[in-house]
Parts: structure tokens; sequence; C-alpha cells
């Protein structure tokens, strides 16, 4: 049985924000890393520029011992919700007012005030973190069955520069699924799931491809004379792969020889938003 001066609700924390609140919850979350042992319950509220609406919620923190952790940048408000916390003797901190009253005298400027730019930054951020997460799963032909999902698809021979210039892309915020062409096997299926328009096809001249390969056999510690690097074999491969292209007129065909992955890369996304442009 808990003493008479027990708290009669568990350690619970009350999350405000006058945004979505992601960025306090993840700084939360994070630091309660640290204590997990001890079972703490969360309550975030999004959105709060009200002043009843925070005395609302002050009153509860009060009435549970909760601590309030606060992402508030108008200043008025976060004063208001200072003055509300030691008028209700509630615990608070603030995770953004020190930092910007700080930036603000360093960088001798005021800040603006509007809620959910943190957001804005934050969403970005993690929209390129799952670009990079969808483009290291669909590399080189695994899980064919996401195709559909990328935003663009590569296709071409072994050593077209596939890879990375699909984790360029990524890096870029763009969900990029990659489709080695093997002679004489068909693609998958599931490339003809995906909208034409966002498929783009790689090859390369067949003498760069030859020194590129034997340089690749030998890093592998191969033969150098493996069908893989003869100029023989990487003509059938390359003429293989332009008659798929053939077959999808709207491919665009980039030639990757003697090009940095930077420029290939400036190339498709000029073409991609070149396209969602006309589309809209």
């Amino acid at each position: 049985m808990s003493s008479p001066s027990s708290p009669p609700w568990p350690k619970t924390i009350f999350i405000i924000s006058d945004a979505t609140g992601e960025t306090a919850d993840r700084v939360v979350h994070a630091a309660l890393l640290q204590f997990s042992h001890i079972p703490v319950t969360l309550r975030t509220y999004t959105r709060v520029r009200l002043e009843d609406e925070m005395r609302r919620i002050v009153e509860k923190a009060a009435e549970m011992h909760a601590l309030v952790v606060f992402t508030v940048v108008n200043a008025p408000h976060r004063e208001l919700l200072w003055s509300l916390c030691d008028q209700f003797n509630v615990e608070a901190v603030d995770l953004i007012g020190a930092l910007m009253a700080k930036l603000q005298g360093y960088l001798a400027a005021q800040p603006s005030g509007v809620p959910g730019l943190l957001h804005t930054l934050s969403e970005e951020y993690f929209r390129r973190v799952e670009a990079v997460e969808f483009t290291v799963k669909n590399d080189d032909g695994r899980e064919p069955r996401n195709l559909p999902k990328a935003d663009l698809a590569l296709v071409g021979i072994s050593r077209t520069s596939k890879t990375p210039l699909s984790t360029f892309l990524a890096q870029k915020g763009y969900k990029v699924a990659n489709v080695p062409l093997v002679l004489d096997l068909p693609p998958p299926t599931e490339l003809e799931a995906i909208l034409p328009e966002r498929v783009y096809a790689l090859t390369i001249q067949p003498d760069a491809l030859v020194k590129i390969r034997l340089e690749r056999l030998r890093q592998m510690g191969m033969p150098a004379d493996s069908s893989y690097a003869e100029r023989d074999h990487i003509k059938r491969e390359i003429a293989y792969a332009q008659e798929i292209f053939r077959r999808h007129p709207s491919w665009p065909v980039i030639d990757v020889t003697g090009k940095a992955i930077e420029e290939t890369a400036a190339d498709i996304m000029r073409i991609h938003k070149d396209r969602s442009r006309r589309a809209e």
C-alpha cells in the first residue's frame, strides 16, 4: 500500500507544443531511454495556442503531479506557460526558449515566432531517411514487389552506376529502386507495373565498361579472362539491354560513360521535374 503522501498518479509527462509536438516527443523519448526501468506515461497536446487551453492543460498537470515539457516558439505564449506553471506549482522544461534566446543574441536578430517551422525541417529530414531506407532495401533487384512504390527506378546492366546513383538520389529524398538486366533473363514482371515515366534506362560504351569490370575483377581477386569483362560478352549485354529499352520508348536512356554520379543524377532529376510539371 502506498503512503498517504504518494501521488495518486504514475509518473507522467505532459508535452505541449504550438505545432505538431514531434520535436519535443522525440527529445523526451530519447532522454527517457536513460530511465527505461521507470514506467512513464506521456500525454501530448499539439497546436496549443489559446490561453484557456493552456490553463486547462496546466491545471490537469498539477492535479496529476506531472512534469510539463513544451516547445512553443511564440514568446508571449512561452511566458504565459511559465506563469501558469508557476501559479499551479508545476515543474516545467522549455526545450526551445533558452536556445532561441541565445541565438537571438548571437545572431543579433529576432526569431520569426512562426509555429511549425521545426516540424517542416524535421519532416524533410525524416523524408530523406525514409528514402534512403527504401533505396537500400531495394538495391540490385531485391524486393521487386516494391517497384511500384518507387519514385524512380534505374534499369541497366552490371556496373552502369545503378547503386551509387540510387544512393545519391535517395539522399535528395527520392525513393529509388534499381533493376539489373542480366543477359537472356527477362526483367521482373513488376517492372511493368511501375509508371513508365518513373523508369530511367542506363547504358554505357563497351570500352569504358571493359575497363570498369576489369578493375572490379582485380579488386575481387578474380581472373581477368572472365567473360564478365570480355568485350564481346559486354557488347551482347548492351545490345540485350538496348532491345529492352526500345520496347519501352518512354524510358529516357542515359549514357553514363565518363560521367560523374552527380552529373547523371542531375540529368535524371531535371527530366523527372520536367515530367512532374507537365503532369500537373
